[in-house]
């Protein structure tokens, strides 16, 4: 028996005896937290378990069609419930998840669950399903699912195949592998709703989206020192095209096929006046995890991401450029 497969069933034990579950996704949630989240929810509405689903950021509408989408909560109140086990979806640590603090606040400690796929993940849970070579957090979750013969239902292959198809870019970035590409057609099989998917993540782009799209891609520049390929967005762009953040995700992915430099960072400002950093590389040599370390982010030898406070994004960049001009071995 493999330590993955051990894991899993020791999870699966665990959550059969253990009632009061939180599901978690990360705050700015994607399509792999929150169809991950969509299918452990299923799984859990089927075996009788009380359980709710919290993420700190609101979910984009666009994800609107996974059937928990309506019912995942961004209330803190809903903390101040008591939880036996509370099990974190596609996060590295607690702050990336955004609930650090929540849990430290809690009277009463629950039992954490960890499951995930990213390299830099810290095994903070009492139990960690941690496979830094899958796709997603959804593929672990297939794999959770299979350690524990679980039968995969049609909804819950809609959540599966929206977390790999997301963070393999449609099977067009470096995430993309033989597993992958298995699995997903194992869950067309399992009647995957391919069609709604493809509607609501690849088709459903308004005019001023794609206008705004035009302009941070006109703002793309090289770092001569770093050789990194930069653009950003701020709350300003976003309100002078009447276009929501989440309809512009994607931007750094985009950037997976410049053919120069040798990372691509997007820049993007939230509502809170943090900017958000998501980093790119197709290089065989470098490594954009060790970049998201320098700011307690996490992520992917190929694609990482965190967060940072400042004034404004021209006062990000220099923060930013002048760690990674600093640090060596990238």
């Amino acid at each position: 028996m493999s330590r993955h497969t051990h894991e899993a069933r020791k999870i699966h034990e665990t959550i059969l005896n253990t009632d009061d579950i939180l599901v978690v996704s990360h705050q700015n949630p994607d399509g792999d937290t929150l169809g991950s989240a969509s299918a452990m929810a299923t799984f859990l509405s089927r075996i009788g378990k009380r359980h709710r689903l919290y993420c700190a950021s609101p979910v984009p509408k666009q994800y609107g069609f996974l059937p928990s989408a309506s019912v995942v909560r961004n209330d803190p109140v809903i903390w101040d419930n008591a939880y036996n086990l509370v099990i974190v979806l596609d996060s590295s640590n607690t702050a990336y998840a955004g609930i650090e603090e929540k849990l430290t606040g809690l009277k009463t400690k629950p039992l954490l669950v960890n499951i995930d796929h990213h390299a830099t993940n810290a095994r903070y849970g009492d139990l960690n399903l941690v496979v830094p070579t899958a796709s997603s957090t959804a593929e672990v979750l297939y794999g959770f699912f299979i350690a524990n013969k679980i039968e995969v239902n049609d909804e819950m292959a809609t959540g599966l195949l929206t977390g790999i198809i997301t963070d393999t870019d449609m099977f067009s970035n470096g995430g993309t592998t033989k597993s992958s590409m298995a699995i997903a057609g194992e869950l067309m099989k399992k009647r995957a709703d391919i069609k709604i998917i493809k509607e609501y993540l690849l088709f459903d782009k308004p005019i001023n989206a794609l206008k705004l799209l035009g302009a941070i891609l006109g703002r793309l520049r090289i770092h001569p020192e770093t050789d990194i390929a930069y653009t950003y967005f701020t709350q300003a762009d976003l309100k002078n095209y009447s276009v929501l953040e989440e309809e512009v995700e994607g931007v750094a992915n985009l950037l997976n096929f410049l053919s120069e430099g040798v990372a691509a960072m997007v820049l993007k400002e939230k509502k809170d006046g943090v900017f958000k950093a998501s980093l790119r590389t197709t290089r065989p040599d470098y490594n954009v995890a060790e970049i998201a370390k320098l700011f307690d982010g996490g992520g992917h030898i190929k694609a990482a991401g965190f967060s940072l406070e400042a004034v404004s994004a021209e006062s990000a960049f220099e923060i930013i450029f002048a760690a990674v001009g600093k640090s060596i071995n990238l």
